[in-house]
């Protein structure tokens, strides 16, 4: 069974004869993804993927958390299935799947870099399975040709800190269509009140030689990460946050706590808070020293899911979002301690604290609104996202598109999706006579490529 002509077509997700003229315009330019999960390792060596499974499902806990949703059994989730019985599950419900817009990447991804163009259902997953594994065996289809083929240009790992990016030191010198730029992501050092602490600092400590029993020497050890990876050519930290702190906390206070932390014991809520407030300082100094931006990723609650946690682990697929942040108050020592000093970019995973976002994104020029996350990355929420960010904020000032994507067909379709979406959005100010088409097309083109530019890499062509 083929496709009809209208799905994914010309017409897909365009709302109007001005938003596909609009599209038109950016349709092929260069991609400058900023956050992204994808691997490093598997990139550089270049190595073939084996079948469809691997590229669509293997890495990806959207399409694992719809699988569990419609029956599938965990063998064939994340379980010791072959990959072919998965790729089977996942084909035998994809037309359940109809409105979740990983309906739409999948086949997406099978269409654009494929050329196939049936519907994925029972009856089409050996066809599909087949047609992909032989094309999989191509140079083509090898991952640093599928980056040159889609145009990706830039894009920004997220590493944990370290003094070794072997990969990434190859890359640049390696790879020449496409600058890999790792993300300084120090998360796991500073959540005090995670199991993991205490290994990471420990671990930290041994890679750099600094006595990290101490808060000077763990920051001494942050700072030569932070310049290492400098040298790299990271142009930007990440911090993936439930919910952010940021208030005036001495040194000494925060030695404390990290002392009484490192010998095992025990810290009650406002020691926890003390100490991650104190070191997102620390980060934002060292930041404003290079000219970093800040990312702030806010509001999943991790592992929310028990079962699933003990069963499979981390990043399972057990996660959900939680209108409980207090962004104002927990923030307003940061955003006033960095104001015109530090470039920022806020993202949140829960819609309804967009207006928030854009309120104070407006009242300081470098904050940026960042692009709609996670469950909010479909056309539905780009939509609702772009239109309130033009109202409240300035489309101008928007941050622009990152893919968020663990696998790398998925650049592609995902940033797509993005671009048709902001055209309609465009398209319909012209339509109902908001805006020129002149200053429209200028604006497409601003948000689809020459923004992201600016605001990472310092320039803007």
């Amino acid at each position: 069974m083929t496709q009809q002509s209208s799905f994914l077509g010309e017409q897909y997700l365009l709302g109007s004869e001005t938003a596909k003229r609009l599209y038109e315009h950016i349709r092929d330019l260069p991609i400058v993804d900023a956050h992204n999960h994808a691997d490093i390792v598997e990139i550089v060596e270049d190595r073939p993927w084996s079948d469809i499974w691997v590229i669509q499902g293997a890495t990806d806990h959207y399409v694992w958390e719809l699988m569990r949703k419609r029956g599938v059994p965990e063998e064939k989730v994340t379980g010791n299935a072959s990959n072919w019985e998965k790729w089977e599950a996942l084909a035998s419900i994809m037309p359940e799947l109809i409105g979740n817009p990983v309906y739409e990447w999948v086949h997406l991804d099978l269409q654009r870099r494929f050329g196939i163009h049936d519907l994925v259902s029972k009856e089409t997953a050996e066809t599909i399975w087949n047609e992909t594994s032989a094309a999989l065996r191509e140079s083509s289809m090898r991952p640093q040709a599928v980056l040159k083929a889609m145009k990706v240009e830039v894009m920004g790992t997220t590493d944990n800190p370290t003094l070794s990016l072997p990969y990434h030191e190859r890359a640049k010198k390696e790879i020449q269509q496409t600058s890999i730029l790792p993300t300084w992501r120090p998360d796991k050092v500073m959540n005090i009140d995670k199991g993991s602490w205490h290994e990471a600092v420990k671990s930290l400590g041994e890679e750099t030689g600094d006595d990290v029993a101490s808060l000077q020497g763990l920051l001494s050890a942050l700072k030569k990460t932070h310049d290492y990876f400098a040298e790299v050519g990271c142009v930007a930290s990440d911090h993936g946050v439930q919910e952010p702190y940021s208030h005036e906390v001495s040194e000494g206070r925060a030695q404390e706590i990290h002392r009484k932390a490192f010998r095992g014991e025990s810290l009650n809520q406002q020691e926890i808070l003390d100490y991650k407030a104190f070191l997102m300082i620390q980060f934002g100094e060292m930041n404003a020293e290079t000219g970093w931006v800040t990312q702030f990723h806010i509001g999943p609650v991790r592992d929310y899911r028990d079962t699933l946690y003990h069963k499979i682990g981390l990043d399972s697929g057990g996660d959900i979002s939680t209108q409980n942040i207090h962004y104002v108050e927990n923030l307003h020592y940061f955003f006033n301690r960095f104001d015109d000093k530090l470039p920022i970019v806020l993202y949140c995973v829960d819609p309804t604290h967009l207006p928030t976002l854009a309120t104070i994104a407006r009242a300081f020029p470098n904050i940026s609104v960042g692009a709609p996350w996670w469950w909010n990355d479909s056309p539905y929420g780009i939509e609702d996202h772009l239109r309130y960010v033009a109202t409240v904020d300035l489309l101008a000032n928007h941050a622009g598109m990152v893919t968020d994507s663990r696998k790398l067909l998925s650049f592609g379709s995902r940033t797509e999706m993005f671009r048709r979406t902001l055209s309609t959005v465009l398209g319909d100010l012209v339509e109902k006579g908001q805006a020129p088409e002149e200053h429209a097309t200028q604006m497409a083109a601003w948000l689809a490529h020459r923004r992201q530019k600016e605001l990472f890499l310092g320039r803007a062509s």
